[in-house]
């Protein structure tokens, strides 16, 4: 059953976007009646679509929660960014933080909002294909000295660590509030970048032995930290 995101309600009936009634009407080609899933504060809802508007039937008790992990991704060619966004948000993660690193093999300024634009819906699709209660949030594209001023538990994947894994750092930190990673753009952090970071409270944690693409890495973290953590 497709679910969709709704932000607005309206006399106890859900409000469907421009975009979600193209795909109703144009893709799926439902009909008056036909049954939805929407999610509407965070809370999860079985619905009657009839025309621009979602009927409320029932609410389903869902206990799925995000991972309360933040990744911090360098900027990358489109194909990749898009992968990693859709898989990271299959796996749980909570916030996409975007970043300027030195070693950032694209540039977009002056298209930031643009970009953010399309992050966030190609988020808000792999929510709701994975069936998601929450969307991860893209809150903009942020510089280093932002990063550096996180509140959490905040690491930095090195090429240059080799003692402390990321296995061994969730096992002496299992009650972390929150996890910010910053992973390095293809060819790494460079040591003044990783030093900031450090000098900043973050710790440098590895990846093992295996030198992994940039896209590679979100989806290896996720799933260690959701394996460390499953009941």
């Amino acid at each position: 059953m497709q679910r969709y995101f709704v932000a607005k309600k309206e006399e106890n009936n859900f409000i469907l976007n421009k975009e979600d009634l193209y795909h109703i009407k144009t893709v799926m080609r439902m009909k008056n009646g036909d049954s939805i899933e929407v999610v509407y504060q965070k809370e999860l809802y079985l619905c009657s679509y009839q025309d621009q508007i979602a009927v409320p039937i029932k609410k389903i008790e869902s206990s799925m929660t995000s991972s309360r992990v933040t990744l911090i991704i360098p900027l990358v060619k489109e194909q990749k960014m898009d992968y990693i966004l859709q898989k990271s948000t299959e796996l749980g993660v909570e916030k996409i933080i975007p970043y300027y690193a030195e070693h950032s093999v694209i540039k977009i300024d002056g298209k930031e909002e643009k970009k953010l634009e399309r992050w966030r819906k190609i988020v808000k699709e792999a929510s709701e294909q994975s069936k998601r209660l929450e969307i991860p949030e893209i809150p903009a594209i942020y510089t280093l000295k932002q990063i550096g001023d996180l509140p959490g538990n905040n690491l930095i994947c090195s090429t240059r660590e080799k003692t402390q894994n990321i296995k061994k750092y969730l096992t002496n930190h299992k009650n972390y509030d929150r996890i910010n990673i910053v992973i390095g753009p293809e060819g790494g952090l460079s040591l003044k970048e990783e030093e900031y970071l450090c000098s900043c409270h973050f710790t440098r944690i590895s990846l093992g032995n295996y030198i992994m693409r940039v896209e590679t890495v979100p989806l290896y973290l996720l799933s260690v930290i959701n394996y460390e953590n499953m009941e």
